[in-house]
């Protein structure tokens, strides 16, 4: 077949042209090529992996890997492979070979644009050297900090915020694995790292901030810069946010006969513990009225720890002490049940968290408690609609027995309501900070200081 080719590219162009087909390696990738006058040349098809090229009249421009190529189309093919034209490469002018024109396709002459690429290149292979990270800077502003990164040559980048963070991967690229501090109030630190082979820039984004990247492309390099802080405007998804503002629901059953609402002074008191420190509180009723079942279960959806309070009231029940249930089976959520059972996307977590959440919450609420002298059964139950609609950690927290004349003593006490709430407060608290933290260090497959 190759010698039918061959034969065939031997009676096109010009009388007397001498064409032969051949094979390229290319960076790695083997392409179809031809030997022109004894030069070698790859059509634009060829070259598209690699680079753009893009026809401008009589002109040629080659761009990519961080540098900008002209070339004339000459379509005197012997001419074009001499050195009788003049190319740009990137800012210098030299004299090359030029493109040309065999059959009505655009061909470039490989020596050449290794010469402007920065390649090296022999009969048959065309090899780039390793992109490299050459250096790290920053620059403190007043309302933006900047990291700049220079590279050998251009390469992909990719960006992502996750939760108070923002990675950057750059693909194929070598370079130290190190830590950076930096002067910026803003940006104040960035971590390289290695990413199998790619490289992953990490830097810390403060819940008020923003943040964009863009490249700068000059003759021989390039620039990343990152520019992060309130003076960027934010256009992450409203999703990762939470990370940094996570929404808590307490959900106090009403219980009647006790002589006071333990379930709601309980909520009131973790509620107000966790707004001093700075956490994002909803309990879902007061004294006088309660929020409509369906606009409860609307904040149960959009929780990030949802927590429901009641007392066990069965009549004829033999029951009495504190109990942590945990829902199990499927959930109301479509998209939950989706989540939790099937291949997740790399950010699943901030939708949608395991069954390993609650558990991780169940153990701290009643680690908690135990710390306040106060023993918890762990249980599980499934008659709960609104845990089964929280997508992150959810859990029922029963104070006592309604019809059990110790557990309504105990409850008559202060002293244990004080200790409930402070339980709730710091068992949700560890568990948010905790979470935040695992989520902002989600790998790069699910999916960072000069």
């Amino acid at each position: 077949m190759w010698s039918a080719l061959s034969a065939g590219l031997l009676l096109i162009g010009l009388a007397g042209a001498q064409i032969a087909f051949s094979r390229l390696s290319l960076a790695g990738q083997t392409v179809d090529s031809i030997q022109l006058y004894g030069a070698e040349y790859a059509s634009q098809t060829a070259l598209s992996g690699l680079l753009t090229v893009t026809r401008e009249n009589r002109l040629v421009r080659v761009t990519g890997l961080g540098h900008t190529l002209l070339l004339p189309i000459d379509e005197d093919q012997q001419r074009a492979t001499t050195d009788f034209n003049t190319v740009q490469l990137d800012a210098r002018r030299v004299q090359a070979r030029a493109a040309t024109l065999v059959n009505g396709n655009l061909y470039l002459p490989v020596e050449t644009l290794a010469a402007g690429l920065g390649a090296q290149y022999e009969p048959g292979k065309f090899t780039l050297a390793p992109p490299q990270l050459l250096g790290v800077s920053s620059r403190a502003g007043r309302d933006t900090d900047r990291l700049v990164l220079d590279l050998s040559r251009d390469v992909t980048v990719q960006d992502e915020q996750r939760g108070d963070r923002v990675v950057l991967t750059l693909r194929g690229l070598s370079g130290e694995a190190r830590r950076y501090t930096t002067r910026g109030a803003f940006v104040k630190s960035a971590e390289v790292a290695k990413a199998g082979s790619d490289l992953t820039v990490t830097l810390p984004l403060p819940a008020t901030s923003g943040y964009r990247v863009y490249k700068v492309v000059r003759p021989g390099n390039v620039r990343v810069v990152v520019d992060a802080g309130p003076g960027v405007a934010r256009s992450s998804p409203e999703v990762l946010t939470r990370v940094t503002a996570p929404l808590i629901v307490l959900d106090p059953a009403r219980v009647s006969g006790l002589g006071r609402d333990v379930t709601l002074e309980v909520s009131r008191r973790a509620a107000e513990l966790l707004t001093k420190a700075g956490w994002q509180v909803r309990v879902t009723r007061d004294a006088a009225s309660a929020l409509p079942r369906e606009d409860a279960l609307r904040l149960a959806r959009q929780s990030d720890v949802y927590l429901a309070l009641d007392l066990g009231r069965l009549p004829g029940a033999k029951r009495s002490g504190v109990t942590v249930y945990e829902q199990t089976g499927r959930a109301g959520s479509q998209l939950v049940n989706t989540l939790r059972a099937g291949t997740a996307p790399p950010y699943a977590p901030l939708v949608v968290a395991g069954a390993g959440s609650t558990r991780r919450l169940s153990e701290l609420l009643r680690g908690e408690l135990r710390g306040g002298g106060v023993t918890a059964r762990q249980e599980s139950t499934t008659r709960v609609l609104s845990l089964g609609e929280a997508p992150q950690a959810a859990l029922l927290l029963e104070l006592g027995w309604s019809n059990n004349a110790e557990d309504v003593a105990k409850l008559g006490v202060d002293q244990r309501l004080q200790i409930m709430a402070g339980a709730v407060a710091r068992s949700v608290a560890t568990y948010l900070t905790a979470r935040a933290n695992n989520n902002a260090n989600i790998s790069a497959e699910a999916g960072a200081q000069p």
